[in-house]
């Protein structure tokens, strides 16, 4: 009986992975969003990252719980220290019956800096383990700013295929149809609490309906903030002409290599046609000895994608902000006329 029912059971499981439906909302607990902010607030400039821990429910992520990487020096053993740490945090929690399954990572950012090499690597090893997570991106600096700079993203399935291939030429990007906004899919998040932390809340709500923190909201100094996202759009754009200066150059390459061809192939046929008429055997039209035969390596096209995704994060956040403070100053105009 038992053999047949743990029989079943796997077949259950095996057929929910094999039909898994495609992740749709990321369900976070009010008390992991909390650590999350305090973790991030608490290291703010440096960045820092963390486990999250829940549940995969079909289309839906629950981040049940988290908890914070320790902060180590270079010279430390980073990785070894770092699984060790984990492994006896995720035991801690199993004893005390907390989910401790791992359902992806949370890590700071600065001014939504966060789309790197670095974590597309990231997301490719979680991928090895795990089938389905995601990556919570909290931004101290945008937060500051009156919203809550939280974000879910994971890689899309035909990205990490081009990945796992390591092939980011123009020829394959264009069989796969994949652009520069293929890369990252950023996924709905859901802040769910408790009946009885709702009701909790709802009592230490103040009597007054306004508070000093809705003042705060029409403060119009945003210049620093501004100032901070023009400067890194301005290195993009920087490392956006570097990108193409490669490019460029590749493509000058080719054209080089095809006139030294068309230069020895010319020089070839001539001295075949001299052999023929002395009776000798024509020599063949191509070596792939010689070098300007070999072919040249195109460059990924990975870093220009990803530097095209950054430039178009730091617009969107600018003109967010932008529009925010033509509100505030056509507001205070109004009450300044009244």
């Amino acid at each position: 009986m038992s053999n047949t029912m743990a029989r079943s059971f796997l077949q259950a499981v095996s057929s929910s992975e094999e039909v898994a439906p495609p992740l749709r909302v990321v369900q976070m607990e009010g008390l992991a969003v909390l650590k999350i902010i305090k973790h991030c607030n608490g290291f703010s400039p440096a960045l820092v990252t963390g486990q999250l821990l829940g549940l995969d429910v079909g289309s839906v992520l629950e981040v049940t719980n988290c908890f914070p990487f320790p902060i180590r020096e270079e010279d430390e053993e980073i990785e070894a220290d770092g699984a060790n740490y984990q492994l006896e945090m995720m035991r801690c929690l199993r004893e005390v019956n907390v989910d401790n399954n791992t359902i992806g990572w949370y890590q700071s950012t600065l001014l939504g800096s966060f789309q790197t090499v670095e974590l597309i690597e990231t997301f490719m090893n979680y991928q090895e383990n795990i089938r389905r997570c995601v990556c919570i991106i909290y931004d101290p600096s945008r937060s500051s700013q009156g919203a809550l700079a939280l974000k879910a993203v994971k890689l899309t399935d035909s990205f990490m295929d081009l990945h796992r291939k390591n092939n980011f030429t123009g020829e394959k990007l264009r069989e796969k149809k994949l652009s520069w906004v293929d890369i990252f899919e950023e996924i709905p998040i859901k802040i769910s609490n408790s009946a009885l932390i709702s009701a909790f809340m709802t009592e230490l709500e103040p009597e007054s309906p306004v508070a000093q923190c809705d003042y705060d909201r029409l403060k119009l100094s945003t210049a620093p903030y501004m100032e901070r996202n023009l400067e890194f759009l301005i290195d993009c754009m920087e490392d956006l002409s570097s990108e193409q200066n490669k490019f460029q150059y590749y493509y000058r390459s080719i054209s080089r290599q095809q006139a030294q061809q068309q230069a020895w192939l010319q020089k070839r046929r001539v001295e075949n046609m001299a052999r023929k008429a002395a009776g000798e055997e024509p020599l063949p039209e191509e070596d792939p000895s010689n070098s300007i035969f070999k072919p040249i390596p195109e460059p990924s096209h990975l870093d220009s994608y990803l530097i095209t995704n950054q430039t178009s994060n730091y617009c969107n956040q600018i003109n967010g902000v932008a529009g925010q403070n033509f509100s505030r100053l056509y507001l205070m105009k109004a009450l300044h006329e009244n």
